[in-house]
């Protein structure tokens, strides 16, 4: 009796809260189309399929069973489709994967999905999923695969996959989660990948991640700033293969229990704060591959135990304070190929032994002390790539041996004491693409060049002994584009196959004993910037074709023989901003118009035939170097008419003047009147745009003025800022007119409307309709760049900065100014992008960033060479980097590995795993 008294009360309990219609249940086909209807768009029609017409489980991007009637797949990953997720996804109760990696997902994850209890694989990486994970997950117990890589996720790590106990694979790196890491995180027991680098982590590295026994790879760094060192627990992690906690503040010294790592085969800390001697630990090793400890501030010698590293083949020790010799077994590391020791206090000689294991790629052991001579046999396999020491006390000759390394691309070899001449075949190398042996001593004559040496990009001789004439064969430099060959001692005639160099921006033959006349095919360098020819013993006069290089800024022609007149078309080269002609044997009349009539002139001292504005009256009629009879007598009753004009006309003019600076003093409180000016009908007035000027209303500061944002009376929203006006006597308008006239005129929807001004003659303001996303900085520089994808912007130049670093200077540290360094500082949050587009876009920027102002080009120019954007070379591998890249130090890109990435990509799109981690 009581148990059918207990059935009736459910009975009624279940009526009671039972809704009053009947819940139909979703169907799966309707499941997907309510999916399909919450995508907004679908640029590709990838999904056009998805129709009552086509079977369901043909669809794209499903998987059903193998009775064809129930889905247990959804993979609609790089389908560059946009919108949320539907709610409905959870009817698809039999799923067990779903994918929607590198699309434009956005919103929420749907709590329901906590109801696809089936689900072994989530991947919504890549996306623009926000707010915080959603508790009701924690059902999802088989799961097995959690990936949500560079998302907007916020708050702290969820402890609810702490509740998912058959985790395998867990990333949540990329996103904005904040707090300290969970010590709850230490409980998986089957966890073998955990990233959670790229976020705003911060506290102590909890010991209880020591716990994770079955971790294979860990990855923490970059963004995060944690407080303190590696805990020694860490050493507990005996399956760990990949460590990577580069840039997130680490202090302190390596614990010696990471010695009991001994399946660990990468290890990046580099970029931190860590200090104390390398850790004679690292020695035992012995499955290193990859070690990575740059960027930080350990001291001492290099501990005799990495001699046992015998399976190590990338070495990264730069920009430390390490000190001592480089110790004659680092020559006998049988794996090594990239040894990387740049700016230390390394004394002692180079280990000659070094490159005889037959692999070595890439050395740099440039800004230290070093002497003694360079090691013989650094090529001998034929792999070495990069080899630089620069700004060291090296001396004795180049090896002979570099002049048949046929895979050598760039060598830097500056700032030392080398002698003896360059090695022949040098210059015919055909992977050639820089060499700098600037600053030392070495003679000889300029090697003739075969017809290899079309990769050449930057030469540069300067300040060495080098004799001769240059050869004709230097027009075989078809690739140049910086030819430096100041500061020697060459001879005869400038060769006419100068011309040849279609290519060359920068031509400095400066200090040199160059003779005869200039060649007039310099013109059919139609990318040169930058000639200087001075201090040499040129002769005959300045060819009239200099004046067909249209973009050329800086030109120095001073101290040589030069003759005759300057010729007057120069003066119509618009691009010019630098000249110099002082100390020739020129003569005539100095143009007055066009550029000349800014250049200084001193420009022109040195030439007493020479005559003009400062440099004194033209002789006896001698204009343009030619003389012509000299009229004498008295004035003549025209020129006494036209005197007395003259002096009527200047007593006008000074009446004039008195009665406008009257008038003046009299609007002189009206200057201050503010004026607005629209481009089109605007619902506001001046004053509502001056009650924007609060700081509590500053969203920006700058070299060109302050923003602020202001709501106006009909609700709009605009950005005013804020520019100071021209002081009394200034010809500085801070940029005022510059952006009136560019952006009053242009409508573009990637280029923010200047809707109108307002000044009083103290102060100009600029109105513009109010962007709510941000700056370009933030969306290029901030944790979200990934987003913004190559076709919609251009290169990423780093920030993986502090205040005061120099982004220039680094830049052309980690890519030694050459394109095909731009591997190295390339946004690694980029999905994909074309490698030719890259190279070219920053060989531009680069142009834009030089030293002298003279040789940077013009938006014009930039404008001009942009859009002569090189072809794609289709058939070649590797054009563009893949999904993902890892932020991983940046020389170790050098090698162009495709599988550079596969430590962040998502499992279900990682190729297989490389032979080495040379370049991870």
């Amino acid at each position: 009796m009581r148990l059918l008294l207990l059935l009736l009360l459910l009975l009624l309990h279940l009526q009671i809260y039972a809704p009053t219609t009947t819940a139909r249940a979703v169907s799966e086909y309707e499941a997907l189309l309510s999916i399909k209807t919450s995508i907004t768009d679908d640029p590709q029609s990838f999904l056009s399929a998805w129709n009552s017409t086509t079977p369901l489980c043909s669809w794209t991007g499903i998987t059903c069973d193998h009775t064809g009637r129930r889905v247990t797949s959804l993979d609609l990953s790089g389908l560059n489709l946009s919108g949320t997720l539907s709610s409905d996804i959870a009817h698809l109760r039999y799923l067990q994967n779903l994918s929607l990696a590198v699309n434009q997902f956005s919103g929420p994850i749907p709590a329901s999905l906590s109801a696809v209890t089936s689900l072994r694989s989530l991947n919504l990486s890549n996306n623009i999923f926000n707010s915080t994970f959603p508790p009701q997950l924690s059902s999802l117990k088989n799961l097995q695969v959690l990936d949500l890589y560079n998302n907007n996720m916020t708050g702290g790590l969820p402890l609810t996959v702490v509740e998912m106990p058959n985790l395998r694979h867990l990333h949540l790196g990329g996103n904005y989660y904040s707090g300290k890491i969970p010590s709850e995180y230490g409980k998986w027991e089957f966890l073998e990948y955990l990233a959670i680098s790229g976020n705003e982590l911060e506290g102590s590295i909890p010991v209880e991640l020591g716990n994770l026994t079955k971790l294979r790879e860990l990855y923490i760094g970059y963004f995060n700033t944690y407080e303190g060192g590696l805990p020694p627990e860490i050493g507990n992690l005996s399956e760990l293969v990949r460590f990577d906690a580069a840039n997130c503040g680490l202090s302190g010294q390596i614990p010696p229990e990471i010695g009991r790592l001994q399946k660990l085969d990468t290890l990046f800390l580099q970029v931190n704060g860590l200090s104390g001697s390398l850790t004679p630990e690292l020695g035992i090793l012995k499955s290193l591959k990859s070690m990575d400890l740059s960027n930080n501030m350990f001291t001492g010698e290099i501990p005799t135990s990495f001699a046992e590293l015998k399976n190590l083949t990338l070495l990264n020790l730069f920009r430390n304070k390490l000190y001592g010799a480089i110790p004659e077994f680092i020559a006998k590391l049988p794996e090594l190929q990239v040894l990387q020791l740049w700016e230390n206090n390394f004394t002692s000689t180079i280990p000659q032994a070094l490159g005889q294991n037959g692999k070595l790629a890439i050395l740099d052991l440039s800004s230290n002390k070093l002497t003694g001579t360079l090691p013989p046999n650094m090529c001998l396999g034929n792999n070495l790539q990069t080899l630089i020491t620069l700004s060291n006390f090296l001396f004795g000759p180049i090896p002979e041996s570099l002049g048949q390394c046929r895979s050598l691309s760039r060598i830097r070899m500056g700032e030392n004491f080398l002698n003896g001449s360059i090695p022949k075949g040098l210059f015919d190398l055909p992977n050639l693409s820089q060499v700098e042996l600037q600053d030392n001593f070495l003679a000889g004559e300029f090697p003739v060049i075969g017809t290899s040496a079309v990769n050449l990009g930057q030469l540069s001789l300067s300040n060495n002994r080098l004799t001769g004439s240059l050869p004709p064969s230097i027009g075989n430099f078809s690739g140049v584009q910086k030819l430096l060959l100041d500061g020697n001692k060459f001879s005869g005639s400038i060769p006419p196959e100068i011309g040849r160099l279609q290519q060359l921006t920068k031509m400095d033959f400066s200090h040199n004993k160059f003779s005869g006349p200039i060649a007039p095919e310099i013109n059919q360098c139609k990318l040169l910037t930058f000639v200087d020819l001075s201090r040499n013993e040129l002769s005959g006069e300045i060819p009239t074709e200099i004046t067909g290089m249209r973009i050329l800024n800086y030109l120095n022609l001073s101290r040589n023989h030069l003759v005759g007149s300057i010729p007057a078309p120069i003066a119509t080269m618009q691009s010019l901003t630098s000249v110099d002609f002082s100390y020739n044997n020129l003569s005539g009349l100095v143009p007055g118009t066009g550029q000349f009539s800014y250049f200084n002139y001193t420009s022109f001292l040195g030439n007493p035939g020479l005559c003009g504005p400062y440099l004194g009256p033209c002789k006896d009629g001698d204009v343009n170097g030619t003389h012509q009879p000299r009229v004498k007598g008295p004035l003549s009753s025209s020129l006494k008419l036209l005197l007395v004009i003259g002096l009527l006309v200047c007593s006008i003019a000074f009446a004039v003047a008195a009665i406008i600076k009257a008038r003046s003093l009299k609007k002189a409180s009206e200057a201050r009147a503010w004026k607005l000016t629209a481009f089109q009908r605007l619902d506001f007035t001046v004053d509502d745009v001056l009650d924007c000027l609060k700081e509590d209303n500053i969203i920006g500061k700058g070299g060109a003025g302050i923003v602020y944002k202001g709501a106006m009376p009909n609700g709009d929203h605009v950005a005013v800022k804020r520019l100071p006006g021209m002081s009394r006597g200034s010809s500085h308008d801070h940029g005022f007119n510059a952006e009136i006239q560019t952006l009053g005129r242009i409508r573009h929807r990637h280029i923010v409307r200047l809707l109108g001004f307002c000044s009083n003659h103290e102060t100009n303001l600029l109105v513009y309709e109010y962007m709510p996303n941000g700056s370009l900085g933030e969306v290029l520089h901030g944790k979200k760049g990934g987003h913004l994808h190559w076709d919609t912007r251009d290169l990423d130049l780093g920030k993986k900065f502090g205040d005061g670093v120099d982004i220039v200077q680094w830049v052309r540290k980690m890519t030694d100014s050459i394109k095909e360094g731009v591997l190295k500082v390339l946004d690694p949050r980029l999905p994909s992008v074309p490698l030719h587009e890259v190279m070219h876009v920053f060989y531009v920027a680069m142009l834009c960033v030089e030293e002298q102002a003279v040789e940077r080009p013009t938006m014009r120019e930039v404008v001009q060479i942009l859009t002569e954007l090189p072809k794609s070379p289709s058939s070649k591998q590797g054009d563009s980097v893949i999904t993902e890249p890892s932020p991983h130090s940046a020389a170790t890109a050098a090698l162009d590995s495709p599988s550079s990435a596969a430590k962040d990509v998502p499992k279900d799109h990682q190729q297989p795993p490389p032979a080495d981690l040379l370049s991870i």
